[in-house]
């Protein structure tokens, strides 16, 4: 699905009366509830490369266990509510599946991230306000 479809579709579900909404394409699940956007991905899409906050790609390495919460389109992300607000997670925080972990503005539509899992945040791999691309990973929880 190419990014300005996805985001016409997702002004269409949020400005309409639907209270949910779900389409598969592939390896790719994208859920909308109540104008919140929930992407879930599959193990395959969880590569071994990742953008690094600093923006230096890392080589995930072997010992580095968890799951990824990863970017559900391509915008800009933010951690914190708003200007000067505490983060949504820092690392050490235990999480609960549902949990907004962070918040990614597209097209001057906010979207919430949310974890899909219980866990503790390990590693957060983006700075505040950086932009984040489509399957970017965020977020490394590692399950309880």
């Amino acid at each position: 699905m190419e990014l300005t479809e996805m985001i016409k579709l997702i002004n269409t579900v949020s400005d309409s009366n639907l209270e949910s909404f779900t389409i598969e394409q592939g390896d790719l699940k994208l859920s909308l509830k109540n104008g919140k956007v929930y992407t879930i991905l599959s193990e395959e899409e969880q590569d071994n490369t990742n953008l690094h906050a600093s923006g230096q790609k890392k080589q995930l390495q072997p010992e580095d266990n968890g799951q990824y919460i990863k970017s559900p389109l391509v915008g800009v992300f933010y951690i914190t509510k708003a200007e000067g607000a505490e983060p949504f997670v820092t690392v050490g925080d235990k999480v609960k599946k549902g949990q907004p972990v962070g918040i990614i503005e597209a097209m001057k539509l906010m979207n919430e991230v949310f974890s899909p899992f219980d866990g503790t945040v390990e590693e957060i791999f983006v700075e505040n306000e950086q932009t984040v691309e489509y399957g970017q990973p965020l977020i490394r929880i590692k399950s309880y």
